[in-house]
């Protein structure tokens, strides 16, 4: 499916994102797959027959198989989720003591579920400063850490966590990974950690509401199912007014029923990603990338992301010496580019679908500070 410059045949052909839009780590706008899969889903609830409800729910088991695929896993290691917040509280509330070690500059969503966790008694999180490389991981750890929670793709610089080394260093632990900035856009052993989650809104242009977690046979034996619901457990349709024993496998981590209109865009847009690989996904953005790193370079800027592919994703984030990250926003609004803003930084983020014409835009947009 790849051609002969390396793009990706066809596969812009299924989004409609304007050419200068460089913000999928902030949301990746879905495709036209998955906008007729909400469309038609909405459509069959809107006429609904005694065979409706059932025939929408064939789009969660059609998901957690692409999910499952997509993580080299199966399906009864896979639960499909809201958001990926709420499998870092599943995994926070299901470790039952001891210490885990957090970066303490990661994403919120990778903070709070293991405060919560702390102040009702459960682990209690231990702040890893810098980025969590296998060296300073290795340093921080004590007999007290009984997990390690990170990011695969850091949110600000786009720095690439290296999983299979961290599996090594952590041994028996377990390894959580928010996979938010990774899955979908880089090739990694998610099978080096016991708990991946991922939102759907961002590199996998599934649109709100969408998500999974992959559990390791650790972390189903481990992780207790303290935020199990009415749908997470065995015999579900028995209504007997008992309670019944938790599902032996991933769906343990269901809370209640999910939208099965958001499963089927889920399912569409996992689907696309297989359908053109994410090795090919993988080659085009770092592609864009390189470039986007030359032009900030030979616009004045200082970026800060990882210059190497082996050690970033699909973000570049970078400051202007002496120009307020708004003015350099300004600049780029102006030229049609749609950047993410910080106090500090301006952060780029290209997809399979970005164009070169983006690139030139953003040439464009630097200049004009000069």
């Amino acid at each position: 499916m790849t051609d002969h410059t390396g793009g990706l045949t066809g596969y812009a052909e299924h989004f409609g994102e304007p050419e200068g839009y460089l913000d999928f780590a902030r949301y990746g706008p879905p495709s036209q797959d998955v906008l007729d899969a909400t469309a038609a889903a909405l459509a069959a609830s809107a006429e609904a027959d005694h065979t409706t409800v059932n025939d929408l729910m064939r789009a969660e088991p059609r998901a957690r198989a692409a999910a499952a695929r997509l993580a080299g896993t199966d399906t009864e290691h896979v639960a499909l989720l809201p958001n990926a917040s709420t499998g870092i509280f599943h995994a926070a509330f299901g470790v039952p003591g001891g210490a885990v070690l957090v970066p303490s500059a990661d994403f919120p969503a990778n903070h709070y579920p293991w405060r919560r966790a702390a102040a009702l008694g459960r682990a209690v999180p231990r702040w890893l400063d810098g980025a969590p490389t296998p060296d300073a991981v290795r340093d921080a750890l004590t007999d007290e850490v009984v997990a390690v929670s990170v990011s695969a793709v850091d949110f600000r610089t786009g720095y690439r966590a290296d999983l299979a080394a961290l599996r090594e260093v952590v041994g028996d632990r377990l390894l959580v990974v928010d996979a938010m900035q990774a899955f979908g856009v880089v090739e990694l052993p998610w099978q080096a950690a016991d708990v991946v989650v991922a939102g759907g809104q961002k590199w996998l242009r599934a649109s709100w509401a969408t998500g999974f977690a992959a559990l390791s046979d650790r972390a189903l034996e481990r992780l207790e199912p303290t935020l199990t619901g009415w749908t997470g457990v065995e015999d579900v349709a028995v209504f007997d007014d008992t309670e019944h024993p938790v599902a032996p496998d991933a769906l343990r981590w269901s809370i209640t029923n999910l939208s099965p209109v958001t499963a089927a865009a889920f399912a569409a847009a996992l689907e696309l990603v297989e359908g053109v690989g994410v090795a090919a996904i993988e080659g085009h953005v770092a592609r864009r990338v390189d470039e986007l790193i030359d032009v900030v370079r030979s616009g004045g800027g200082q970026v800060l992301s990882p210059v190497g592919r082996a050690e970033r994703a699909g973000i570049v984030s970078f400051a202007v010496p002496d120009v307020d990250p708004a003015q350099i926003a300004k600049a780029l609004h102006e030229h049609g580019v749609t950047p993410s803003v910080r106090a500090d930084s301006v952060r780029l983020s290209a997809h399979a679908s970005t164009t070169a014409g983006a690139v030139e835009r953003v040439r464009a947009a630097l200049a004009s500070l000069r």
